[in-house]
């Protein structure tokens, strides 16, 4: 279970991935910030179908912004994951967000407790939500 101190955080890296998403004719750019004073990991779970962005995973330093493309018509969630620890060949555990499969989630999906939004891009209108 998340402390009270790394929940907070993991609700602000979410709810700016949210508050960055840009809209464009070909994707969009979904720009993640990590404003904790730790790492974060940003998990990616493309939904049925849909391309595997950014191998479904990775580090983000505190303080450093990421930029991923999302093609036009991409769904799929996107959720931080802390306490993490890998190995040089990735493997590994994180004590929120969880996937199993390591630094590259590789479309598995989080385990809870994580907050995650979920993005639908699509025609006129793309959608999110946010899941606590």
């Amino acid at each position: 279970m998340a402390t009270s101190q790394t929940f907070p955080c993991a609700i602000l890296v979410v709810a700016l991935v949210v508050a960055a998403t840009a809209l464009a004719a070909d994707g969009t750019t979904l720009a993640l910030y990590n404003k904790c004073s730790h790492p974060v990991w940003p998990g990616i779970q493309p939904s049925a179908g849909k391309p595997v962005l950014a191998r479904g995973g990775f580090r983000l330093l505190p303080n450093q912004a990421y930029s991923l493309r999302l093609p036009a018509g991409w769904s799929g969630r996107v959720w931080g994951r802390q306490d993490c620890a890998f190995d040089g060949a990735g493997r590994g555990r994180c004590a929120t967000g969880d996937c199993g499969s390591g630094l590259y989630c590789n479309g598995a999906g989080g385990v809870p407790p994580a907050t995650l939004v979920e993005i639908t891009l699509g025609g006129q209108q793309d959608f999110y939500d946010v899941s606590l």
